[in-house]
């Protein structure tokens, strides 16, 4: 290969004893919000670190520069990155960003999180020689939900980029659950031999630690990124039907809208349901193993997710959960062991489940146990830590071999 800088890593694997994993490569993480990195990645980076990378972190910067370079981590502001975009001018300063960054740190793994960064992330990794490239989808996102013709054109433009990224054969593609990997399988999208399945981003079960619940009057929490496709709007009616029943709760709602995605909920509506005292609106936290005790239940009628972290947080905290029959939360929630499932966009079954288990402590506490011991068999951080980091070895052995190999010839 002629690029220039490709010969920057022609002696990368030169000499590599094959059955022996390299003691350092640089590691660089491209993810779409700095919160993000730090609730959903971090834990990968740090054991990844310990392991001898050299870990880089791009992304848009909010709250938590500080916390990312003080965990030792370099961080590297992302400028070009416009969430809701869909002006081509504005993707092409993306993508020269990204192949800049990728030219200029030279990483051995590049690891990318969400659409924009696996598309934009995939076609720069190609053009700049990155040697192995790690995609993970956290969900399939709004236009895989969203409604009408526009959505549908959408979704068919999406997969097709998606398809020219992920052609990439030194690249793999992470699900979070099996319908989203028979999806783009099905779809011809990427190979069956190019995806991997890891379940999620884990849960450290000793910071969230089986609590019994509250006394007082139940609380029941949704939360989440405050968009219309998390069943909030179902949540509000589903409420106003249970008091209409005079069913004795309190509706919280914890996180904040997202103004870069097009289903997010404006603070008005949010303040006016607060105003009518449908519900609490707590904002977002940074302390949600306080809140998850603090609640008697837990719900997400969501629409479609990867496979959402708090109800994993949830599980783990020993709460019951309801939560829709859809991908993602069905890989968490067994019906009528650790919750219930319920149809989508449907507020009285949503009012009803809500109903059953505010009126059933006892059945209540049997799912939070059986939940706990789920996550700790099945989504431990540790065990999605460990697979993670054994895939970035395999990847590496798969190069460094087939380099040798070459050389050998």
């Amino acid at each position: 290969m002629s690029r220039p800088v490709l010969s920057r890593y022609r002696n990368l694997f030169t000499g590599w004893d094959v059955r022996r994993l390299p003691v350092a490569h640089k590691l660089l993480f491209l993810v779409p919000e700095d919160h993000y990195f730090w609730s959903h990645r971090r834990p990968i980076a740090t054991a990844a670190r310990e392991s001898g990378y050299e870990i880089v972190v791009a992304t848009l910067v909010n709250k938590h520069a500080e916390l990312i370079r003080k965990e030792g981590f370099k961080l590297i502001p992302l400028k070009k990155l416009k969430r809701g975009s869909r002006n081509p001018f504005n993707e092409l300063l993306f993508f020269m960003e990204l192949s800049k960054i990728f030219r200029r740190e030279r990483p051995a793994i590049v690891h990318q999180v969400t659409v924009k960064p696996v598309l934009y992330g995939s076609w720069a990794a190609r053009w700049t020689g990155v040697p192995v490239v790690v995609n993970a989808l956290a969900g399939l996102g709004y236009i895989f939900i969203a409604p009408g013709r526009t959505a549908s054109m959408l979704k068919k433009a999406v997969m097709l980029a998606y398809k020219s990224a992920l052609s990439l054969k030194n690249s793999v593609l992470i699900f979070q659950n099996p319908d989203d990997q028979k999806l783009f399988v099905d779809s011809k999208v990427i190979p069956a031999g190019r995806t991997v399945l890891i379940r999620g981003a884990g849960v450290d079960t000793a910071r969230y630690p089986f609590v019994p619940e509250p006394a007082g009057v139940p609380v029941v929490l949704l939360a989440s990124r405050l968009l219309w496709d998390k069943g909030v709007g179902e949540l509000v009616e589903a409420i106003r039907l249970l008091k209409s029943r005079e069913v004795i709760c309190r509706a919280v709602l914890v996180g904040e809208p997202d103004p870069g995605n097009p289903a997010s909920i404006p603070q008005a509506t949010l303040l006016q349901w607060q105003l009518e005292g449908i519900l609490e609106w707590w904002g977002r936290r940074d302390d949600m193993p306080e809140v998850l005790a603090r609640a008697n239940l837990v719900v997400l009628p969501s629409y479609r997710e990867g496979l959402p972290k708090v109800l994993l947080e949830a599980a783990s905290t020993g709460r019951a959960i309801v939560t829709t029959d859809t991908p993602g939360c069905r890989e968490i929630v067994k019906h009528r062991e650790n919750g219930l499932l319920i149809p989508v966009k449907d507020p009285v079954a949503l009012a009803n489940a809500i109903d059953r288990l505010l009126s059933d402590p006892g059945l209540r506490s049997q799912m939070g146990l059986k939940g706990r011991g789920m996550v700790e068999k099945e989504f431990s951080e540790a065990r999605v830590v460990g697979e993670t980091l054994a895939l970035y070895d395999r990847l590496l052995c798969k190069i460094g071999a087939e380099r040798w190999v070459k050389k050998g010839k």
